[in-house]
């Protein structure tokens, strides 16, 4: 079978032209994900941190996870409640970090979780 020939020729306007539709498609797309009610968004962080807390050996549950962040006090381990807390935080300012910076990232996730001395 031969090579397939298209019906026009290729020109840098329109690899231009393709290029700017598929920044726009992915602008919107991204936008589009803003339309989120309030209350859905809050419910996937918390599920989100519960989860990567878990990973990390977290025991506190979805519940005490939910609670903490609505501002309740609950029965834990103050490293792992104080853990919830500092990643909602990093949540929170994740848009205004340094992407290529582990070292901002991790010092907001362990702030007060270890003495001064020791932080990154």
């Amino acid at each position: 079978m031969g090579e397939y020939k298209p019906p026009f020729h290729i020109t840098d306007r329109i690899t231009n032209l393709v290029a700017a539709i598929c920044e726009q498609v992915g602008r919107i797309t991204v936008l589009s994900h803003g339309n989120l009610s309030p209350h859905l968004k809050k419910e996937n962080r918390i599920r989100t941190i519960h989860s990567s807390l878990a990973i990390e050996q977290n025991s506190l549950s979805l519940e005490q996870v939910t609670a903490i962040l609505d501002g309740k006090r609950v029965l834990g381990n103050p490293n792992e409640i104080r853990e919830v807390k500092n990643a909602y935080d990093t949540y929170e300012l994740l848009l205004s970090l340094n992407p290529y910076s582990v070292e901002e990232m991790w010092g907001i996730m362990r702030k007060e979780a270890f003495p001064k001395d020791m932080r990154l």
